[in-house]
């Protein structure tokens, strides 16, 4: 399993695709500034929800794009063939193609990450630590897209799979619009599948807390109090959700049969 997470890691790392992104990512980083400098309004909290904001769009483009090709041209190609040939089980193929995944947007958030941190000390901005707490959630958001990818990516083509997965991802993250449907309508049967769907669908809206560092209405004590809660308890479901994912993507990957 380590073999193919390190094999997978430098696949991904030669993908020329890869630097296009992330030049334009630091494009917008640099566009980010510019806008603050011409604002009329807080530069400081425009550059910081627009730097947020673009690392989960470039970086969502990406898991979507590319990786919901690796396992479909793994199959496609043929190359699977020769590594399940090998002394390999079909769950560390699974997890070795995930975590190598994983630890490459790992450790280009957090190149990104330690530019935007130089842009922040150049221009006296002020880091909260929510800001923090929302680049972490703005990984498991990524993470728990992974793993639907590669979920859909196991049974179904590659374009299924982007446009399940797209639309997974805008549903789970304005969830609270079809709860507050289902309540104003009063119908039992929608509010009981509406809540039905929120526990299916993973906790995306949970996750977004960008809005919060400039918005939340508690006031400073409470919130830090509350901050660890809210911190571990959706970590804790994020992370739940994807190891779900991954359990019935390798249930569903080792029943498949490749035609050779």
């Amino acid at each position: 399993m380590f073999n193919i997470a390190i094999n997978t890691f430098k696949e991904i790392i030669r993908n020329k695709f890869l630097y296009l992104i992330l030049f334009f990512a630091f494009v917008f980083i640099i566009f980010s500034i510019l806008l603050g400098n011409l604002s009329l309004w807080n530069d400081e909290k425009l550059i910081i929800d627009f730097w947020l904001s673009m690392i989960e769009v470039f970086w969502l483009l990406w898991v979507l794009f590319i990786w919901s090709q690796l396992l479909f041209n793994e199959i496609e190609g043929k190359t699977i063939f020769l590594i399940l040939s090998k002394p390999i089980k079909r769950y560390e193929f699974i997890l070795g193609k995930f975590f190598g995944f994983s630890m490459t947007i790992f450790l280009i958030i957090f190149l990104q990450s330690l530019v935007f941190l130089g842009v922040t000390f150049f221009k006296e901005i002020e880091i909260n630590y929510l800001v923090i707490v929302s680049l972490f959630f703005t990984f498991l958001k990524l993470e728990i897209l992974l793993a639907i990818v590669l979920f859909f990516s196991s049974f179904v083509s590659n374009i299924i799979t982007i446009l399940a997965s797209i639309w997974i991802y805008l549903l789970s993250s304005s969830f609270s619009l079809l709860l507050d449907l289902a309540n104003n309508s009063k119908n039992l049967s929608f509010i009981y599948f509406s809540n039905f769907l929120n526990l299916l669908f993973p906790p995306l809206e949970h996750l977004n807390t960008k809005d919060l560092i400039w918005t939340f209405d508690l006031s400073k004590i409470l919130w830090e109090i509350s901050l660890p809660i809210y911190f571990l308890a959706n970590s804790f479901y994020a992370t739940a959700y994807i190891v779900i994912i991954l359990f019935f993507t390798i249930l569903i990957f080792n029943k498949k049969t490749f035609e050779n």
